[in-house]
């Protein structure tokens, strides 16, 4: 356990040290700009019919008139123009949240993982156990399975403690399953992933459940940008950013902890070779003592006595 907390430790501060990189900050900023260009063209073609939809959503629910008349005769009547707005912007969060995963998966951790292996680990050896088809199928069967339990689990996140426990759970989840495999895709053989995954998936979890958290930071810049409207097209590319540059970090956290674990790996597995190959001389054995040969004793006639007269 000790030697894993190490490594654990050691991969933290060296991701935290790479992301001052002038190549991290640059490809923190690519995402950032396409999905910004994606972002405002969405927004302009249909935010307002999204906006109209929630705003009819809204008001066919006759439960919501009597609090809209309670919040009026408060003095807060303005809380009913905002509210649209608000939750527009909460559920589309999620979405945004997910496309920058995809993005920094597909573009930004291979990236990162070749930096870390050509500054940390230029000498191991590449065994390609992993293809970009298959990271992409592993990728999408992973978000799938998470935007399933996101949707599952939105009406207990009313309960207010799950919902500080919940979406980061879900979101470490699905970090650890598309991070680990894509920062060991170059160098490690399938079955060195497995035996990596087998022995490092609590701490890999542990990783991706506090990035998970890292990323719900962001949020109080989101909740900013819908407090104060007019700030919210600067805000909101802000918060982006943010994203992108946790994931960054996610990413180069698991890419130096995985290849870190590869090269340790590979150095035990050596290790026990060398060893079930090493010839142990056998102990000087004494010449072995000639036996005498037998002796042949022949037995010489007796002379007879003379006879007696």
């Amino acid at each position: 356990m000790l030697p894993a907390m190490g490594l654990l430790l050691d991969s933290f501060w060296r991701a935290v040290a790479y992301c001052l990189h002038p190549r991290v900050i640059a490809l923190s900023l690519l995402p950032l700009a396409l999905m910004l260009g994606a972002g405002f063209a969405l927004g302009y073609f249909y935010w307002d019919a999204a906006l109209a939809g929630v705003r009819a959503m809204l008001d066919s629910w006759t439960w919501l008139a009597s609090v809209w008349g309670w919040l009026e005769r408060l003095g807060a009547g303005g809380m009913r123009d905002m509210l649209a707005p608000m939750l527009l912007v909460i559920v589309a969060t999620p979405l945004i949240v997910l496309v920058v995963l995809l993005v920094v998966a597909a573009f930004m951790t291979p990236a990162l993982a070749a930096l870390v292996a050509e500054r940390r680990f230029p000498q191991l050896e590449r065994k390609k156990g992993g293809s970009f088809f298959g990271g992409a199928m592993r990728s999408l069967g992973a978000l799938l399975m998470a935007l399933l339990a996101l949707v599952v689990s939105m009406p207990l996140w009313l309960v207010p403690p799950l919902i500080l426990v919940l979406p980061p759970l879900i979101w470490g989840w699905l970090t650890y399953r598309v991070m680990s495999f894509d920062a060991l895709a170059e160098h490690a053989s399938a079955d060195e992933r497995r035996e990596l995954l087998r022995r490092h998936r609590g701490w890999l979890l542990g990783i991706g459940i506090l990035t998970g958290y890292l990323g719900a930071a962001p949020s109080l810049v989101w909740a900013s940008g819908v407090l104060f409207v007019a700030a919210f097209y600067v805000l909101v590319p802000v918060a982006i950013w943010i994203y992108t540059l946790v994931f960054a970090f996610s990413s180069l956290w698991f890419s130096h902890y995985c290849l870190d674990a590869l090269q340790r790996l590979r150095n035990e597995t050596a290790a026990t070779v060398f060893a079930s190959t090493v010839i142990v001389p056998e102990e000087t054995a004494a010449p072995p003592v000639a036996e005498p040969e037998p002796v042949t004793v022949i037995d010489e006639p007796r002379s007879l006595p003379p006879p007696r007269p």
